[in-house]
């Protein structure tokens, strides 16, 4: 969320700031909200200053009026609460402003590759996609999946529900024994506040599931990702210096409704309502935010590297960046079915965007209290994961041979065939 005194220093900035998001503000609104707030703060002050002089005076004869500003003080206080919770709701709705090194464009077509790694397997005949090398395997199953639950999920079973347990473990591991991060197993739940505070709510609550436990209780959502509850751990605390940077990693489900995908990507797991992913935090000092994005970019490429797989590293345009985000990175990998990159890890830096909303703050060396950096990212989809070990490895048969990284955790199992 935008700080109000920082946007008041150059509202023409801010506004301009945005317009390589592609998004116009209502700049004159917002301006009219925060000048009428300050005037109704000024004035509250004002009078809660004249009835505590009425107060030490004990002059009787201004009672009355000590009575009359009381009534007014409920007035103007409702009346600024009102004021505060409509200039609230329009900076919660306006996303984070991109980096200065962040290509301005429009969509993922002004995406701009960055470098590609690992080598494209040739294959002497014509690859099979995830589905149908796991339908044949008899592995994987979307029809029992649309019978008992609806469209948008899958059975995993057999070697493949192994070889999906098998990469999440091994980056796991790699992440908490390489790469210095805390494993964490969260709750799958969020509150709306929660939600709130790493950019979710309100403006994307169309793609959330929200449930019910009662009608006394808050709302409750379940994850779209683990970084609503990683990020989430530091939420109304100021952290101690000393304890930074902090980097959590979390292997959960994932749940989102897809409410803008109508039509796309319908076969296979590429895009579905419930998924597995590992998740990568940083909470960092807010200057050191890139560093840190780079380092946790390199953690995600590593598990790729391990693993054999293609990819590339995008950086993404203005346009196509998501809600909280300053600067993002995308990794995608190399799927020979489709013949192209997709997408498997998006990391991003949100600078102080989701520490605002959060209210997470830290002393620096010169004492002074400032809201710390945030980052997430993917380390990885392990569905994504699985789909292209799945096609990258496949062979004629229609078996796929596992990559040696992963056979430790498989039983030492080389190849995954048809029972």
């Amino acid at each position: 969320m935008h700080n109000i005194k920082e946007i008041r220093t150059d509202f023409e900035n801010f506004k301009n700031q945005l317009k390589v998001r592609n998004i116009e503000v209502n700049i004159d609104e917002i301006k009219k909200l925060d000048e009428n707030n300050r005037k109704l703060i000024q004035k509250k002050e004002s009078l809660e200053s004249e009835k505590k002089d009425i107060s030490k005076s004990k002059d009787e004869s201004l009672f009355k009026r000590s009575k009359e500003i009381s009534k007014e003080l409920d007035t103007i206080s409702n009346e600024q609460k009102q004021i505060k919770l409509e200039l609230d709701t329009i900076l919660s709705s306006i996303p984070n402003i991109p980096h200065k090194d962040v290509p301005i464009g429009t969509d993922e077509n002004d995406n701009v590759e960055i470098s590609k790694s690992g080598e494209i397997p040739s294959f002497d005949f014509k690859p099979k996609t995830h589905y149908e090398l796991g339908e044949k395997l008899n592995m994987l199953d979307f029809d029992l999946a649309t019978k008992t639950t609806g469209s948008r999920f899958v059975f995993v079973k057999d070697k493949l529900a192994l070889l999906e347990r098998a990469l999440s473990n091994f980056m796991l591991d790699k992440h908490v024994l390489a790469n210095g991060y805390k494993e964490i197993s969260p709750p799958l739940i969020a509150s709306e506040n929660t939600m709130y505070g790493t950019g979710q709510l309100p403006k994307f609550e169309n793609d959330q599931f929200e449930i019910k436990f009662d009608e006394a209780s808050d709302r409750k959502f379940l994850i779209p990702t683990a970084e609503v509850i990683l990020t989430n751990i530091v939420k109304d605390k100021i952290v101690d210096l000393k304890q930074l940077p902090l980097r959590f990693v979390a292997s959960t489900p994932c749940f989102r409704k897809e409410a803008g995908s109508y039509g796309k990507d319908t076969k296979g797991m590429i895009r579905q309502h419930q998924f597995y992913k590992v998740e990568l935090v940083s909470i960092v000092e807010n200057d050191k935010c890139l560093d840190e994005l780079e380092r946790m970019t390199n953690c995600a490429t590593g598990i790729l590297d391990d693993l054999g797989l293609p990819y590339r590293k995008v950086i993404l345009c203005s346009g196509d960046m998501g809600f909280s985000a300053e600067k993002t990175y995308d990794i995608e990998v190399w799927l020979p079915s489709e013949e192209k990159y997709r997408e498997i890890s998006s990391c991003s830096s949100c600078s102080t965007f989701q520490a605002t909303r959060m209210k997470t703050r830290y002393k620096n060396q010169k004492k002074e209290t400032l809201h710390v950096g945030t980052l997430n990212g993917s380390g990885l989809a392990v569905g994504r994961t699985l789909i292209a070990v799945m096609e990258n490895y496949q062979q004629n048969d229609g078996s796929i041979l596992i990559p040696e990284k992963l056979r430790p955790y498989m039983n030492n199992l080389e190849k995954i065939a048809p029972n």
